[in-house]
């Protein structure tokens, strides 16, 4: 019997009472800066690699990817068991397709494609709680300890804890940057410079001056407005990026790494099976 009571006061410790604290803005107080990896395979065991390794947070995506809910679902819990983060690129939709991520304790939601100021406040008036917002209160999913955490604290730390990240991906959004960095209620900034590019009519082409200058104006608007920045396929040292306001630094994607690393493997292959048959000719 004094084991079973053992267990009970251990379930009971490990329940969810208090909202799990956010591992980017952790690694950024400490820090200055987190560490981010892209995934496209919706496999959880990816995911746990990406934490084994010790990755601030995993970056999937439901706007180019077949990702269900359950498989969200199954990459946070897979995420969580390391103390990562998870950043949803959501489908560019419903208010449900924004706030389903952080229901399922998803830390951090990425709209893509944002256009104008308008836009930037609906996002934050769908995605924050009172007094930022007027997100619909639930608390009876994981991001709420399936209503265990109080609703004053979960709204509290709902609104401190999980971010929201905007996308500048056109030549209309860097128009209106100065508006839409200036909203409140949301942490950061991504440029976006392939579908920056391929606006242009220069797809491909994510360092062409052009581009290089739209990514210098939203730098600059951040600056000014108080947003940090997520870099993705920007050039410069982590240290460089970091002076000039990037706080999440993306390192590629699993589909990149394992495609460069397994031709390297084959090439490699196929010059020693060329060298074996020059030998052999001789």
């Amino acid at each position: 019997m004094g084991k079973l009571v053992d267990v009970v006061d251990i379930v009971k410790f490990r329940s969810p009472s208090f909202m799990r604290p956010s591992r980017i803005l952790r690694d950024v107080a400490s820090r200055g800066v987190a560490a981010s990896i892209k995934v496209n395979f919706s496999d959880p065991r990816v995911v746990e690699m990406a934490g084994l390794v010790g990755f601030s947070c995993v970056w999937v995506c439901r706007e180019h990817v077949p990702m269900d809910w359950r498989d969200v679902e199954n990459v946070v819990r897979a995420a969580k068991i390391y103390d990562m983060d998870v950043v949803v690129r959501v489908d560019k939709g419903s208010y449900s397709d924004y706030i389903k991520p952080f229901e399922a304790d998803a830390a951090a939601i990425m709209v893509p494609h944002v256009t104008s100021a308008e836009e930037a406040r609906k996002i934050v008036e769908t995605c924050r709680f009172r007094p930022l917002g007027n997100r619909a209160l639930d608390g009876g999913n994981i991001d709420g300890g399936f209503c265990r955490i109080p609703v004053e604290e979960y709204i509290a730390a709902s609104n401190r804890e999980k971010l929201i990240i905007l996308q500048i991906e056109s030549p209309e959004a860097v128009e209106a940057i100065d508006e839409i960095a200036a909203v409140e209620g949301y942490e950061y900034l991504l440029f976006g410079p392939g579908d920056y590019a391929h606006r242009i009519n220069k797809p491909g082409k994510i360092f062409d001056p052009e581009v290089l200058a739209a990514r210098c104006r939203v730098e600059e608007a951040a600056r000014r407005h108080g947003k940090k920045l997520f870099a993705v396929g920007a050039q410069g040292t982590p240290s460089e990026l970091m002076q000039r306001g990037y706080s999440v630094i993306n390192l590629g994607s699993d589909v990149g790494h394992i495609s460069k690393a397994w031709q390297e493997v084959l090439n490699n292959f196929s010059q020693n099976i060329q060298e074996s048959s020059s030998y052999y000719a001789r």
